[in-house]
């Protein structure tokens, strides 16, 4: 098999994957398109390196999370936001979905990131850790405090009470 087919039949399984990672990290679909089109133009370049390490995933991860913080640290992201088209009525409605997409979209960069990783993409404090180039106890300190955040937005008690 060649090189553009391998990376093709790559693209094609993780695709989605990977788009839903990169929405949940910067909050916005064609941000993440964005991102996920970084990542993998990035990645084809160092394809057959990363391939045969074995660590295609972990390395697409990394990328992610790195191009999400560069696009975060574009001026004009600051200045200029894309907006839907407004809706047909007056009072939108709220969804569980959607509560916990702007909870998620209100957590600092760094919390947000380290949210994502730990519980979307199930990855190990460790993992987490050696991915973002930080120590565990800063991750567990930002997924802790980016969990109390959440809840706090959502409403959701700590601990439910036990009859």
């Amino acid at each position: 098999m060649d090189r553009d087919q391998e990376f093709g039949e790559y693209m094609d399984a993780r695709a989605l994957v990977m788009l839903r990672t990169a929405y949940l990290l910067c909050g916005d679909w064609h941000r993440a398109e964005d991102i996920v089109q970084i990542a993998l133009t990035k990645l084809y370049v160092v394809w057959p390196r990363v391939q045969r390490g074995g660590t295609v995933d972990a390395y697409v991860r990394k990328m992610l999370v790195r191009s999400a913080i560069d696009e975060s640290r574009r001026g004009f992201l600051r200045r200029e936001r894309a907006v839907p088209d407004p809706p047909d009525v007056s009072v939108p409605v709220a969804t569980p979905d959607l509560d916990v997409r702007r909870a998620l979209a209100a957590l600092p960069l760094g919390q947000r990131t380290v949210v994502v990783l730990r519980y979307w993409e199930d990855l190990s404090v460790t993992e987490v850790a050696r991915l973002l180039g930080r120590t565990e106890g800063t991750v567990k300190s930002q997924a802790a405090k980016g969990l109390a955040t959440l809840r706090n937005l959502l409403g959701t008690p700590m601990f439910e009470e036990r009859r």
